[in-house]
């Protein structure tokens, strides 16, 4: 066996990894540095099923000893639960609800030309910036233009210049949730894992929660080689290392979901003895206090000693300007074919969740999640009336507040939310989560393709007056019946976006908007916005008018508009039920759109008309990628 090899295998246990990061071989040093090199370790789709975390059942013993000897983050979350649009937080320091769409997944954002990346700031701060290799920050920024190397070879290794510190990210996919579309073999069985109580015990679901624990052994190896390498090259004691997760885990209600299971990430990091001045506690010692993944690049310019841009609105966790958080905040917009609007804080202890959409269930199919069993039997033992309440939970239409005692209720079983003893703490959750989304100017509001979108155009109160949207958006998601006089007077706004979530508002209303119909059919007649006639046009069909209001949906779904466009008129089809059945031709004529979003949406609605769909009916095409 080589040096290198038998160097790796003592690094796959936990007491040879512990003995390094204790003692790193200082002989092989190349130089001397005044500052730390930076190694993000980044894995996909993980909570933290960690054994340093409390996991009995876990084996990563790699991140066990980085814990063990550096900082365990307890409650860290990512902007949202799913990578892109995390990723692009993670890129700019900027919340994605900030710049349109980058809220959406899979979508690409204008960046303007004066918000700078991370690791163009580091290299201008005199790092050397490789990624290997993944992207997908959901922004038309060019990784080539902003990383020094970039790409599957990149490596430290790159450098030139020994003297020069280094920032290097190696990404992960092995957890990554299309990994799950098959089982895992490994240590863990399906007959050992603890299942939450929202999620029926089925053997799919089973097998899902021990492939993901054989994913997180076999992602913890590849770290250990990783670090093998850092410590061959002499650079372990020059480096600060940081391993964390993108976003939430991939398992039932988790990915694309803002419970603690899509949003609650694990992140250990660990400081070298010379740098460890530079640590807000000592080894082995946990932080508590909440962390957001847009703290990360504050985080790396604190540590590089270069000044945080206005644009970046997280705070250091480590070195000289560290500080704690008081709150995490996280968001959903679309995710692939299906539109929602959720936003939601944390304070460790508590989260409160806030649901634009309430008319939309938790659990709208959504074709590549669709593809994991465990979602599968989930559906299907819905259909079939095997669920408790709480498990039937996911497929039914959701309040407009939430609110979980996280201490006594980790798995968010217990809606607060209208718990008179809790009034207090609603209010202030409220409150805080309304103050951040002024203070971000949170896009989220905007439909996609609509005037007004983006970090520029939405700052123009003529289009996007925020503070009125989210007033009238609090009417319409609320669903009361005093807020129909309301939403009848925005209804007449020369604004387009008033209009739009006025007629939200008369969709959540159902037919409690039944006396409302003549007005609602005259502003559809003269409305010019498709955006706002295809609510309306959902509106109607509650109260029984399908034939105009069915064509018009399906004028929009024609493949000459805006695919956005399109995909909010599919989606609006999908849950009009049977009076859809004249979109059916048009259904199956974008079933294979070239567009993928349009075409899983046509597909379910084509097998939802026909009768023939089952919750394993495939409807995404999927070869094995990600």
């Amino acid at each position: 066996m080589s040096a290198m090899a038998t160097r790796r295998a003592i690094l796959s246990s936990a007491a040879g990894l512990a003995a390094v990061v204790a003692h790193p071989v200082k002989a092989v040093r190349h130089a001397a540095s005044e500052r730390p090199n930076i190694l993000w370790l980044v894995s996909e789709d993980n909570n933290p099923y960690v054994g340093a975390y409390g996991d009995k059942i876990a084996r990563t013993p790699t991140i066990d000893a980085l814990a063990k000897k550096g900082l365990l983050f307890r409650n860290v979350y990512s902007t949202a639960p799913v990578c892109a649009p995390s990723r692009f937080g993670i890129l700019t320091g900027v919340y994605p609800e900030s710049c349109a769409p980058a809220n959406q997944m899979r979508a690409a954002a204008h960046l303007p030309r004066g918000i700078q990346t991370y690791p163009e700031l580091m290299r201008a701060a005199g790092y050397h910036c490789t990624n290997n290799a993944k992207t997908d920050y959901n922004c038309d920024v060019d990784p080539a233009a902003i990383w020094d190397v970039h790409g599957k070879d990149a490596h430290w290794r790159s450098r030139t210049d020994a003297r020069k510190p280094f920032m290097a990210v190696f990404n992960y996919e092995t957890t990554h949730e299309s990994r799950l579309f098959k089982p895992t073999p490994g240590h863990v069985s399906p007959e050992m894992v603890n299942l939450p109580p929202f999620l029926p015990d089925t053997p799919g679901i089973r097998q899902d929660f021990a492939s993901y624990y054989n994913l997180m052994e076999r992602m913890d190896g590849q770290l250990a080689e990783r670090l093998a390498e850092l410590e061959a090259d002499g650079l372990a004691d020059d480096t600060i290392v940081f391993h964390y997760s993108d976003n939430g885990g991939i398992l039932g209600r988790s990915k694309r979901y803002c419970y603690d299971e899509g949003l609650r990430c694990e992140m250990v990091v660990y400081v070298p003895p010379k740098w460890r001045h530079l640590m807000p506690a000592a080894p082995g010692s946990e932080i508590r206090t909440p962390v957001s993944l847009i703290d990360l690049a504050p985080t790396i310019l604190s540590l590089a000693g270069a000044k945080k841009p206005k644009q970046m609105r997280g705070t250091p966790f480590l070195g000289s300007g560290a500080r704690p958080q008081r709150y995490a905040y996280g968001m959903r917009n679309r995710m692939d074919e299906r539109i929602d609007f959720q936003r939601t804080v944390t304070d460790g202890r508590w989260r409160y969740i806030r649901n634009y959409m309430p008319h939309r269930p938790w659990g709208q199919h959504q074709a590549f999640e669709w593809l994991a069993k465990g979602y599968q039997e989930w559906e299907q033992a819905h259909i079939d009336g095997k669920l408790s309440a709480v498990q039937d939970r996911f497929f039914q239409p959701k309040p407009y507040e939430e609110l979980y005692d996280l201490a006594n209720d980790p798995h968010q079983i217990t809606d607060l939310a209208r718990d008179p003893v809790h009034a207090a703490m609603l209010a202030k959750m409220r409150r805080v989560l309304d103050e951040h989304m002024i203070a971000i100017h949170d896009n989220g509001f905007i439909p996609e393709a609509m005037a007004g979108e983006g970090w520029v155009a939405s700052r123009d109160q003529r289009v996007y007056p925020l503070k009125e949207v989210m007033e009238l958006a609090h009417q319409a998601a609320s669903g009361r019946a005093d807020a129909l006089p309301i939403l009848l007077r925005a209804l007449q706004s020369p604004i387009e976006i008033m209009r739009y979530w006025a007629a939200m508002g008369l969709v959540i209303q159902g037919s409690n908007a039944a006396s409302a119909r003549d007005d609602i059919l005259a502003q559809f007649d003269r409305e010019t916005s498709p955006h706002v006639r295809i609510q309306l046009s959902e509106a109607l069909a509650n109260l029984g008018e399908v034939g105009r209001p069915v064509a018009t949906l399906i004028a929009l779904c024609e493949a000459n508009l805006p695919w956005q466009i399109r995909l909010h008129a599919f989606n609006v089809l999908t849950f009009i039920g049977d009076r859809a059945r004249p979109a059916l031709e048009t259904a199956m004529a974008a079933s294979n759109d070239s567009k993928v979003f349009i075409k899983s949406a046509a597909r379910y609605l084509v097998l939802k008309l026909t009768g023939a769909y089952t919750p394993s009916a495939a409807v995404f095409d999927w070869k094995g990628g990600d």
